[in-house]
């Protein structure tokens, strides 16, 4: 049994940083996510895409992001659980709580933040015969390491936001690119589908709309070339190396929808003073929270996640007064940070 003040569900940047907001307030924690690396979305999805709406910083990549976030919670005690998903939650008392994990794991906390995004997500799959003996060999979901796509033919599926983002992005390395979309209208911004058919007019993209892939071809998890059909059902093929495919994510909630808080939708609802579910002691910040107004935004997510250390503080130490204190000042910040005066 690992006993903590605070357990964390979920790893992405609002997990971690509340690991930093409770941990200037001397809160032990123990953060658990289902993914196999933290930085949730962040690594998940774009770990090479660029975020330029972080306080402070002009521009990052959601690695570099995840990077400076787990350098910042360095001076701090906790622990950290991955690939691993929580599926009992069980009250043993007012400030008491046991979670225990798919694989055993047990833990004892006085206080619970869930701080899981969208919840546990997956990609929407391709439903072509034969795709698994490709997937996560030639065929992706998600982009990794760029690098292996150079002066490669490469074929990406989707009229998202990242198809048209990794698109733009990988025409500048690719031998050839193919973008297909089973529409004739795209959901990404208005400026990237203006940038994409340009490119496409100069004959740097090769575009086909209202089509779907109809056939993999390939041996030994290597794609060769694909079949593709459009509405009309007209059938071409083409010769590729790789595809992306970017058909969204499939959000789910997940064990937590059986915690007994009060869900909207996929979210679960908040007060926006402590940012607490209908349990207490459980609270809830990032993506997967909502109350009035929310925006689904790391730096809302951040702020969150520092109302809610400070309740928790609070509940935990009721007769006493939470002081703030600035880490500019506060001897008793750096000696938590490990700063030297």
């Amino acid at each position: 049994m690992i006993k903590t003040d605070v357990v964390i569900i979920g790893a992405g940047p609002c997990g971690l940083f509340q690991v930093f907001e409770l941990g200037l307030l001397g809160l032990k924690c123990e953060v658990i996510d289902s993914i196999r690396n933290p930085g949730g979305q962040c690594t998940e999805l774009y770990p090479d895409k660029p975020i330029y709406d972080i306080p402070a910083i002009p521009m990052c990549t959601g690695q570099e992001l995840t990077d400076a976030l787990l350098q910042q919670i360095e001076p701090f005690e906790y622990g950290m659980t991955l690939n691993d998903e929580v599926v009992v939650v069980e009250r043993q008392s007012e400030n008491n709580f046991f979670l225990e994990t798919s694989s055993g794991k047990k833990f004892q906390s006085k206080a619970i933040v869930i701080a899981g995004g969208v919840g546990s997500f997956q990609p929407r799959q391709l439903r072509v015969n034969d795709v698994e003996q490709f997937t996560d060999k030639s065929l992706h979901y998600r982009v990794r390491d760029s690098s292996i796509y150079r002066e490669k033919r490469l074929a990406i599926l989707g009229g998202g936001d990242s198809a048209l983002d990794w698109a733009l992005d990988l025409v500048n390395i690719t031998r050839e690119i193919t973008l297909i979309h089973r529409r004739d209208e795209f959901r990404a911004v208005p400026a990237s589908v203006s940038k994409m058919r340009q490119l496409h007019t100069k004959g740097k993209i090769n575009l086909i709309e209202n089509a779907k892939v109809s056939e993999l071809i390939g041996e030994n998890g290597q794609l060769n070339s694909i079949k593709v059909q459009t509405k009309d059902g007209l059938e071409s093929k083409i010769e590729i190396d790789n595809m992306l495919i970017f058909f969204g994510l499939a959000p789910k909630l997940g064990p937590i929808a059986e915690w007994g808080l009060d869900i909207n939708r996929k979210t679960i609802n908040v007060d926006t003073e402590k940012f607490q579910t209908s349990e207490a002691g459980i609270f809830a910040v990032g993506d997967i929270n909502f109350y009035p107004g929310k925006k689904k935004l790391i730096l809302s997510g951040f702020h969150e996640a520092a109302l809610a250390a400070f309740a928790i503080k609070q509940q935990l130490e009721p007769n006493k007064k939470v002081h703030l204190q600035y880490t500019t000042t506060s001897s008793v910040m750096h000696e938590r940070l490990g700063l030297k005066d």
